[in-house]
């Protein structure tokens, strides 16, 4: 049976109405000493959509999202999350949202009903609502006959929904996931979307880190961000036709680093990737590519299986962004 998620329900705090925006921010800057985490971020997200935020280790993800949970206090910039300023009223702001941890947020000595328990409390659950609530992160994350089992005792599949279950128990109605399907498998990766989904379409905001391309590809809007600022944002079909200046092409060949090697020395080279057994070459558009990376590899001896233009993937589109920062930074130019 298909699981049904209710609306998010009221808060203690009555926040003020922003009907377009959950998340509202502008300039958002934290420094840790010397050391510019994130610098001078704006956005804004959509209430009841999926915002992806993308981006490699020390990126800049998590230490947005603690802001915008009211964990950081921000250097410089403001945020609004629920309505509430999240410098001037970060409580007003916890009221309003779940967060979820990259390590799921569980008591490992707990079973899987104290730690509901636990959160119940913490959320200000009690009695009847408390138990119905309960009855639903069972259901939810199909652990009926396992409520007596160590949190520890879960597969990893089994712990990430428990901790969905614990972080939306008062039905908060924004959702911040911190990298939530680091270390499980494929088919609850899956599963976990298919959750993710279900809460969007009752109106609740999700905002999700993540490393899986894949994963990215089914948010509505997708921020890149890299060293702490945020490259590029949009829809997964605007972000790629961010790139129609550039013609991509995988490439097999019998020597793959050798051929990314003579390519990445040509000027008329913008960015060369591994991509399974073949490579991505990214070049500015011109209609001669083809020969011309045929040409080069034949020369120096590498024999080519394949060349073929291909539409660009996410994991083109942030690799060629990265690239394209990393060459303003240095004062070069593809």
């Amino acid at each position: 049976m298909k699981l049904r998620f209710v609306h998010p329900g009221s808060s203690a705090a009555k926040a003020p109405v922003d009907h377009e925006f959950a998340v509202v921010v502008d300039g958002l800057t934290k420094n840790f000493g010397k050391f510019v985490a994130v610098d001078h971020v704006s956005f804004r997200v959509k209430r009841g959509e999926v915002f992806g935020f993308l981006g490699p280790n020390g990126a800049g993800k998590s230490t947005t999202i603690r802001m915008l949970c009211g964990l950081f206090s921000p250097t410089a910039g403001s945020a609004t999350v629920g309505g509430f300023d999240i410098a001037t009223r970060p409580d007003d702001v916890k009221s309003q949202i779940g967060y979820m941890s990259q390590r799921f947020s569980l008591y490992e000595d707990l079973t899987v009903e104290q730690n509901i328990n636990f959160y119940g409390g913490i959320y200000g659950l009690d009695g009847l609502r408390l138990e119905k609530r309960k009855r639903w992160a069972i259901e939810m994350a199909g652990l009926r006959g396992k409520e007596a089992m160590l949190a520890h005792a879960l597969s990893g599949g089994w712990r990430q929904r428990l901790a969905l279950g614990c972080s939306i128990l008062h039905e908060p109605p924004i959702l911040f996931l911190d990298e939530p399907t680091g270390g499980v498998d494929p088919v609850s990766r899956r599963n976990f979307w298919d959750l993710i989904y279900d809460l969007s379409h009752t109106g609740v905001t999700v905002f999700v880190t993540t490393h899986y391309m894949d994963e990215a590809e089914h948010c509505n809007t997708i921020g890149l961000i890299y060293n702490g600022k945020l490259i590029s944002i949009g829809s997964p079909t605007e972000l790629k036709h961010g790139l129609d200046r550039y013609a991509i092409y995988e490439v097999q060949s019998s020597s793959p680093v050798d051929a990314m090697e003579f390519l990445r020395r040509q000027s008329w080279v913008a960015e060369t990737s591994i991509f399974g057994s073949a490579f991505h070459v990214s070049i500015l558009n011109d209609p001669h590519s083809k020969k011309k990376i045929q040409q080069l590899l034949t020369k120096e001896g590498v024999r080519v299986d394949r060349i073929e233009q291909i539409i660009p993937s996410l994991e083109d589109v942030f690799i060629n962004r990265i690239a394209e920062e990393d060459a303003q930074r240095n004062g070069t130019i593809h």
